[in-house]
C-alpha cells in the first residue's frame, strides 16, 4: 500500500514491520531517511554482524536479492536487506515472483531513487497489495519555503517573515542540501533566541540580505528604481555569483503570479496566497506590484523576459554580456 514517510517511520519505530519496502521517487531525502532509519535502528549492534546485508543495484542481480532474501536470521527474529541504488538493478520486475510470497522474517528495503516503476504492471500490484510503496516527488520551487518552516518548527526554530525565501532562493529545490544547510545554522542560534533572521543568513550562508532575486522582485514590484538599479548593477559586476538563467526564472515566476493576480475574481488575502502559492505574508507585496504593472503592462514584461532569455543564448544578440542584457531589461520594466 502507499504510505507517507510519516506513518512508516512511526511504524518502524514501534517495530511494527513490512516484509517489504519500496522507496521510489525524483527526491531521494526521504528515501535516505527511512533506508538510514532501518539501517540503523531496526537491529541491535549485535545482530547485524549477520543479519544486515546493504547491496547497490548496479552490483548484484534479481537472483542474488532473491537467494538473500528467502535466508532465515541467525539468532535473531530478523534480517535486514537493503538495496541502494536500486534503479541500476536489471529486470527488477522479476523481483515480483519473492515480492507476492515474502518471507516474514526478512525486512527488504529498495532504494529506487530519481524514477518511479510502471504503475501498471503486475510487479507494482504486488508491491502495493504486499509491502509498504512510498513515492517522493520532488518539491516545486514554491513548496520550498512551508517546508523550510516546517523543517525549522519542528526543531523549535521560527523565522523572520522573508528567510525561508531567502534560503530557497539561494540553496534551490534539493531537501539535502537544505537540511544540511539549516542544521548548520541552527548550531549558531542562542539559545535564548532560537529565530532565523536575514542577518544570521547573510553572516553563516554567504546570501546577501541585500543582493538577492527575492530583493530584486521586491524592488521591482514596488518601482523603487534606485534600489532595483543597485542591485543590477551588483549582479553585472559578480556574474558568477548571479547566473542570469536563474535571474529570468525567478522574474517570470513573479510576474506570472502578478499575471494571475489581475485576473482573481477573489482577491481575499487567502484566496490570493492560495492561488499564488506564496505565505499570506507576502500578499501585500503582490497588491503593490499590481498597482504598478496593469494585466497589459505585466504581459508585456513576460514577452521582455522571454526576449531577454533568449538574446542570452545567443539569438538575435551575439555580443552583449549578461548584465548589459539584464541592465537594459530592468531599465524598460520600471519604464513602461
Amino acid at each position: 500500500m502507499a504510505a507517507a514517510y510519516e506513518e512508516i517511520i512511526s511504524d518502524l519505530k514501534k517495530r511494527i514491520f513490512k516484509p517489504v519496502y519500496f522507496l521510489a521517487g525524483e527526491e531521494p531525502y526521504y528515501i535516505d531517511l527511512i533506508s538510514d532509519y532501518a539501517e540503523e535502528h531496526v537491529l541491535e549492534e549485535a545482530e547485524r554482524s549477520f543479519n544486515q546485508t546493504v547491496i547497490y543495484g548496479e552490483e548484484t542481480s534479481v537472483v542474488s536479492i532473491i537467494e538473500t532474501a528467502r535466508r532465515f536470521p541467525m539468532m535473531s527474529a530478523h534480517q535486514v536487506i537493503i538495496v541502494k541504488e536500486a534503479q541500476s538493478l536489471r529486470k527488477i520486475e522479476d523481483l515480483q515472483i519473492y515480492v507476492e510470497k515474502p518471507l516474514l522474517s526478512t525486512i527488504l528495503v529498495i532504494c529506487y531513487k530519481y524514477k518511479v516503476p510502471d504503475k501498471r504492471t503486475k510487479f507494482f500490484k504486488a508491491l502495493d497489495s504486499q509491502g509498504y510503496y512510498f513515492e517522493s516527488p520532488r518539491l516545486r520551487d514554491y513548496q520550498v519555503p512551508a517546508w523550510i518552516e516546517k523543517f525549522l518548527m519542528q526543531k523549535g526554530i521560527k523565522t523572520e517573515p522573508g528567510a525561508c525565501e531567502m534560503l530557497t532562493e539561494f540553496l534551490g529545490t534539493d531537501l539535502h542540501k537544505i537540511a544540511n544547510e539549516l542544521n548548520k545554522l541552527i548550531i549558531t542560534l542562542p539559545a535564548a533566541k532560537p529565530l532565523i533572521t536575514a542577518t544570521l543568513i547573510e553572516k553563516n550562508i554567504g546570501i546577501s540580505k541585500d543582493y538577492n532575486n527575492f530583493e530584486l522582485q521586491k524592488a521591482l514590484g514596488e518601482k523603487n528604481i534606485v534600489k532595483a538599479n543597485m542591485i543590477v548593477r551588483h549582479y553585472a559586476g559578480n556574474p558568477k555569483d548571479y547566473p542570469l538563467t536563474l535571474t529570468l526564472a525567478s522574474l517570470f515566476s513573479y510576474f506570472t503570479k502578478i499575471l494571475t493576480y489581475h485576473y482573481l475574481s477573489d482577491k481575499s488575502k487567502n484566496n490570493v496566497a492560495s492561488a499564488l502559492k506564496v505565505n499570506p505574508y507576502f500578499v501585500k507585496d503582490y497588491e503593490i506590484a499590481a498597482s504598478r504593472y496593469n494585466a497589459a503592462r505585466t504581459i508585456q514584461i513576460i514577452s521582455l523576459l522571454r526576449t531577454c532569455d533568449m538574446k542570452s543564448k545567443g539569438y538575435g544578440d551575439v555580443s552583449s554580456e549578461d548584465g548589459d542584457l539584464l541592465k537594459e531589461l530592468v531599465f524598460r520594466i520600471l519604464h513602461l
